[in-house]
């Protein structure tokens, strides 16, 4: 072999090895899987994402799989790849919609709070939470009007609420302990309680603020009624 060739031979460029090196990673597996993994969750949060977007403002008749799908930037195909359909798709985003608080909530770590501060900040939550997340109510409102047939599907659903009922009866039973809430008080009551007066305000502020002739949306009227809510929560809780 001339010099001339082995030069040749040695001068390959980095485009070359590089491709050559991610060939033999396919070959392999092992590397080639973790790309292909980060993908496809990134495809799947895309479609979830797009579909709570679509769900919660159009409900699940008016949703379209097409839509979803342009929004979500995929083929079609795909979300049939991913999740089977829409009823599939949307029971997904059930689920997706209740974890996302429920994980929320877990942060706040009420069993290290005092009663009345935990309860506090879950009441105080709760009413940012839906300020922030209008898709939350959305997708809720649209459940019950098919009185939570899909949800009862979910295999998730109970398991993923019974840390929160758990958390709220640790805040009452200690809350009792010390005398500051009245002993008896059921958590679910309590938790409904909270989330009626939140999700009521911001459900139906356009009509009432016709109605009262007041400016609901207003960030005064809103921050008040936070507050309202902690203080009816709390005059039940009194002992």
């Amino acid at each position: 072999m001339t010099e001339a060739k082995v030069t040749k031979s040695r001068s390959k460029s980095p485009e070359v090895e590089t491709e050559a090196e991610t060939a033999d990673q396919a070959v392999s597996g092992a590397p080639a899987e973790r790309p292909r993994l980060r993908d496809a969750e990134r495809t799947s949060k895309a479609i979830l994402a797009a579909a709570t977007k679509e769900f919660a403002e159009r409900g699940y008749g008016g949703a379209r799989v097409d839509a979803i799908a342009e929004r979500a930037k995929i083929n079609k195909r795909m979300l049939y790849h991913y999740f089977g359909g829409k009823d599939a798709l949307y029971v997904a985003v059930l689920e997706g919609s209740y974890v996302a608080i429920r994980s929320a909530e877990a942060r706040l770590d009420l069993s290290h709070r005092t009663p009345t501060e935990g309860m506090r900040e879950l009441v105080v939550f709760t009413w940012k939470y839906f300020l922030d997340h209008p898709e939350f109510l959305g997708i809720l409102s649209t459940e019950n009007l098919h009185k939570a047939r899909f949800l009862k599907r979910s295999a998730r659903i109970f398991e993923l609420h019974s840390p929160l009922v758990a958390e709220i009866s640790g805040l009452l039973d200690r809350g009792a302990a010390v005398g500051d809430f009245r002993p008896g008080c059921d958590p679910v009551k309590i938790y409904m309680s909270i989330a009626a007066l939140g999700s009521f305000f911001l459900t139906n502020r356009w009509t009432l603020s016709t109605i009262f002739r007041r400016n609901l949306s207003d960030k005064s009227e809103i921050d008040a009624w936070g507050e309202h809510i902690v203080d009816v929560i709390f005059a039940y809780l009194r002992p």
